[in-house]
Order: C-alpha cells, then sequence, then structure tokens
C-alpha cells in the first residue's frame, strides 16, 4: 500500500470510531523537520514540536488574541475562531494576507512583519488547541425549519388553478400556460399586475396578496412541472405564421422556447393570449417600445397565424432545477470539509462550530470573487441567500472534534 493511501485509509477508520479522530500522515524522512520544500512546503505546521507550539503561543499572544481571544475563541462578530483549526489551511491563508492574496486591513498589519517560521508556529500552536464549540462561540442560534420552496409554491399556486389550470396548464381560451416560463420571467409579470404595469383587475386583486417569496415560490413550482401544450383551441394558419414568427427569433428562441430569461417563452402558448398580448402591445396597454414596434406592422390576421404557430409548438423544459436542501447541501460540503464539517484534510478548513456570521461573510466572499477558489466558486454561486443562511447556521451548531496528525515512517 502506498504511504498516502494509507493515511487516507487511517482517516476514515477514524473518524468512523467517532470521538476524537487521529490521523496518522507518513513522511518520508525520520525527522518532522526535513519537510521543508516542494509540496511539502505548506505542511510543515503538521509537524511541528511542542518547542515549536509554545513559541506560536507566544507570538500569537503578541499578534492575535485581540480579535481572535486568549485560545483561539473568538468573542468579536465576524472573526472566525482558530482554536482547533486545521494547521496547514492556517498557515496558507496567514501567507495569503501577508502576500496580499487576501486582503484585510487587521490581518494585514499583524502579519507583515512575522518571519515564515513564526507563521508556521503560529498555525500549529492554534491547531493544537482544544476547538471551540457553538454553544459558547459561533453566534449560532436555532432557526426554523425552512418550508420546502416548491411544496410551497405549490400550495401558494392552488390559487391559480381554476383560470390557469393544474399544473399551470391552461384550458380556458385567453388565459396564459404557465409551464416552460423562466421563473425570473414570471416572477417579474406577476409583479407587473402587482404593481400596475400590466393591466387586468383580476390579476391584480390575485396577486395583491400574495408576498414576494410566495410569488418566487410559485413561479418555481410551475418552472419544474411536465411542460405540455395549453388544452385550447389554436385557429389560424401556421405556416404563415412561421414566416411571420422568423422575426420574433432572436429574443424569443426558434421555435418559441427562449433562452433568456427575460424574455418568455411561447411555445405551447395560448393562442388567445398571445394575440391579446399583441394587441396590448400594439394599443400601448403594455410598455415595451421593441415589442410595440414589432406587434405595429401586424395585421389581425397574421396576429392570430402567429399565435396559432406558437401554439402548436412543444414546449421544453426549463434550465431549473429543484432547489437542494440544507442536508443535500451539506453532504457536499462535507466531502471536502469532512463529516459535519471536521476536516481531517490539514489543508482544508474545519466548518464545525465556527461562528455563524463569520460563514455567511465567508460564502459571501466566494460567491462575489473577494475570495478565490475556483471549487468555492463553483460551489457557491448557486447558493441562495437562504442556502447560506441555512448552511452556515448548521455547521456552526455542528460539534467541533479535535484532530490529532501523528507523524510515522513511510514504509
Amino acid at each position: 500500500m502506498k504511504p498516502r493511501a494509507q493515511t487516507l485509509l487511517l482517516m476514515v477508520l477514524t473518524l468512523a470510531l467517532g470521538g476524537t479522530s487521529v490521523c496518522y500522515s507518513p513522511v518520508s524522512g525520520a525527522q518532522p523537520a526535513a519537510v521543508k520544500s516542494g509540496s511539502g512546503d505548506d505542511m510543515r505546521a503538521v509537524y511541528a514540536t511542542p518547542p515549536d507550539v509554545a513559541e506560536g503561543k507566544r507570538v500569537a499572544e503578541a499578534s492575535c488574541v485581540g480579535c481572535h481571544g486568549v485560545n483561539g475563541a473568538s468573542a468579536t462578530k465576524g472573526i472566525p475562531n482558530l482554536a482547533g483549526q486545521r494547521p496547514a489551511y492556517v498557515y496558507l491563508e496567514l501567507r495569503a494576507y501577508q502576500s496580499g492574496a487576501r486582503s484585510a486591513e487587521a490581518m494585514t498589519n499583524a502579519v507583515k512583519f512575522l518571519t515564515d517560521d513564526a507563521l508556521v508556529k503560529v498555525a500549529a500552536y492554534y491547531a493544537s488547541l482544544e476547538p471551540a464549540q457553538s454553544s459558547s462561540t459561533s453566534g449560532a442560534k436555532p432557526t426554523p425549519s425552512q418550508p420546502d420552496p416548491v411544496q410551497a409554491g405549490k400550495a401558494a399556486a392552488a390559487a391559480c388553478a381554476g383560470c390557469h389550470g393544474d399544473a399551470g396548464i391552461s384550458k380556458m381560451p385567453g388565459t396564459p400556460n404557465l409551464v416552460g416560463l423562466d421563473p425570473k420571467y414570471l416572477v417579474a409579470a406577476m409583479k407587473g399586475y402587482k404593481g400596475g404595469q400590466r393591466k387586468n383587475d383580476v390579476m391584480k386583486s390575485v396577486i395583491s396578496a400574495v408576498a414576494d417569496a410566495d410569488l418566487s415560490n410559485i413561479a418555481l413550482y410551475y418552472a419544474l412541472q411536465k411542460p405540455a401544450r395549453a388544452q385550447t383551441p389554436a385557429a389560424g394558419d401556421q405556416a404563415a405564421g412561421k414566416a411571420a414568427a422568423a422575426a420574433c427569433a432572436g429574443c424569443h428562441g426558434d421555435k418559441g422556447v427562449s433562452a433568456n430569461p427575460a424574455n418568455p417563452s411561447l411555445a405551447g402558448q395560448d393562442a388567445q393570449y398571445i394575440a391579446a398580448a399583441l394587441k396590448a402591445y400594439k394599443d400601448g396597454a403594455r410598455s415595451d417600445e421593441t415589442m410595440k414596434g414589432l406587434a405595429a406592422t401586424l395585421d389581425e390576421t397574421a396576429v392570430k397565424n402567429l399565435a396559432a404557430f406558437y401554439a402548436n409548438q412543444q414546449p421544453q423544459p426549463t434550465n431549473v432545477r429543484k432547489p437542494l436542501t440544507t442536508a443535500e447541501w451539506a453532504q457536499r460540503c462535507d466531502r471536502c470539509h469532512g463529516v459535519n464539517g471536521n476536516s481531517t484534510d490539514p489543508r482544508l478548513p474545519a466548518l464545525a462550530a465556527q461562528r455563524v456570521e463569520y460563514l455567511e461573510k465567508t460564502l459571501h466572499a466566494y460567491r462575489t470573487g473577494e475570495r478565490k477558489s475556483p471549487q468555492m466558486a463553483a460551489m457557491s454561486e448557486v447558493l441562495t441567500e437562504a442556502d447560506v443562511e441555512n448552511l452556515a447556521a448548521y455547521y456552526a451548531r455542528q460539534k467541533s472534534r479535535a484532530v490529532v496528525y501523528v507523524t510515522v515512517p513511510a514504509k
């Protein structure tokens, strides 16, 4: 068995046993100090000796305790706990502040005059401490369970079924299909009725009582339903309508399937609704300069044909996935950060019992690109604000476990 494989196997076994994790990391030489350059340079804090840790404590007391606490348990909002954090991770982050790869004036001032050796020892010191626990320092508070947005949307959409049909497939001429529409478009349309930009007294009275969060849930629910054409008549010359639709493809897509959330898909839409919308743009009841210009060139026959063409096209599923629950997101995060956020990789941070507002701030930093990591950017860019809050609260409430790295000779 190769040394690295041996390391990973022992890590998995100790996690399965529960309690304090003990991980073995083989080195090529008998002395940990031999690991000083190349790929092992960032691992020096893992191999620190007791005198190194003692020296790291002296440096930390001089430079770090004002923000991170005497024992690495922060009492300051937005400042992370460092007690029990993984050694190579702390070292790498300290180097990032020193080099300017990460920007924070307080941290830069604290580390800019420290030697690399001092950074190693400070990292080793904080890694040697018993981790802070959520009950005293994380700032985490119990959060109410978040309702499933799709189920919430289904419940809120019950009031819509009378006109728009079950699952948003219209059976009433003049009433639009709601499936096959991007949620962003449908939310904007509903808010248009709510704010009076779109004129329909029935829609305004129904939508005015619906909270914005429920509008988003309704739109998500309909976006996830299996698309189907409206079950309404579509009189008109489809061939003539297809020719007229060439001018619409740039915005509404080939055969009426839009690739832009700002523009609705028209495939499978109720023909009378399409005709009414075009007339509204033509006479100014709906305000959109582009649509007004295009609609102005259409006579009643052309409108009827265009509507018939789109009504007979097959709508396609939206590019929307059902949101993951907090538990499902945590399973993905645990792949790198360890079971319940207790990382066994010395280069990757533990998340368990970290301050909740610090976790939120960090996820936001990755989402905006303030902090650089291709892996974290890919993970965080699809998170909603609710996902960020729920994940931060979840990890802040987890029990933090210490990890001891013991060096053993490679075989």
